[in-house]
């Protein structure tokens, strides 16, 4: 059994009135034929008042995107963002002159700052690449762009949280320009995770791939949760889960 424990005390649970769940089903959708993609919150030519953002976070798009398929050459400013690849691989290009090859397993972050021209390509004319694309909102406007890429070893994130973006670039984390910890695990049969969400904190968890049980809620693939209260989360019951998890810091 693996167990990952990251509580200092033992607060009560999260209660489940605190939990707000965001059905994969539930999501805007998109196909351009190139890409096909679900929006848990409002972008593009899908609008939802009531699903616009969770605290700084404003987008999480799956997006598949063909062979040989991707965005061409577009502007960001002010924006905290990262996709995290699942499947395939992602090309990235931009006017600060970088260029990249991110696989499976990896993540690309580009904070736009005062602003960015960048494309996302797929270099494989045959193979679909898979990725969650996130933004979250910036606590510094008009700050010089940067750019950052990290490999997540699967290893890290067996059974346990892989600290991936943290304000303060703790831990061998890149550093984000929001008030977020970001967080990778991948979950299977018996093992657990417990997480201490600090006193006026929010969380969410957003599901890749599998299934799973947070604080006995059952998510599955594309399934968003909301969490609005402190406690403590237990993440278990996990069937080739993958998520990525935010601790929202105030």
């Amino acid at each position: 059994m693996s167990t990952q424990t990251m509580t200092p005390n033992t607060p009560t649970p999260v209660p489940t009135s605190a939990l707000r769940l965001r059905p994969a089903e539930a999501r805007g959708k998109a196909d351009h034929g190139w890409l096909r993609s679900a929006h848990t919150f409002s972008f593009a030519n899908y609008y939802d008042p009531q699903h616009m953002h969770f605290d700084t976070l404003r987008v999480i798009n799956d997006d598949y995107v063909a062979g040989g398929g991707g965005f061409p050459p577009h502007p960001h400013q002010d924006a905290e963002i990262f996709s995290y690849v699942l499947e395939g691989a992602l090309e990235h290009k931009d006017t600060m002159g970088n260029g990249s090859i991110v696989k499976a397993g990896g993540v690309q972050y580009m904070s736009a700052g005062s602003g960015v021209r960048h494309s996302e390509f797929n270099p494989s004319r045959d193979e679909a690449v898979r990725f969650l694309q996130i933004w979250l909102l910036p606590t510094e406007r008009g700050a010089r762009p940067r750019y950052e890429t990290k490999d997540i070893p699967a290893a890290d994130k067996d059974g346990k949280l892989a600290l991936f973006l943290s304000p303060e670039g703790r831990d061998g984390s890149m550093a984000i320009r929001s008030n977020a910890d970001i967080y990778a695990a991948t979950l299977n049969g018996d093992q657990s995770i417990t997480f201490d969400l600090a006193p006026n904190h929010k969380g969410w968890v957003q599901v890749a791939r599998g299934s799973l049980t947070v604080n006995g809620q059952d998510l599955r693939r594309g399934d968003g949760l909301a969490i609005e209260k402190s406690g403590t989360l237990t993440f278990e019951k996990g069937d080739d889960a993958e998520i990525v998890f935010f601790d929202f810091i105030h």
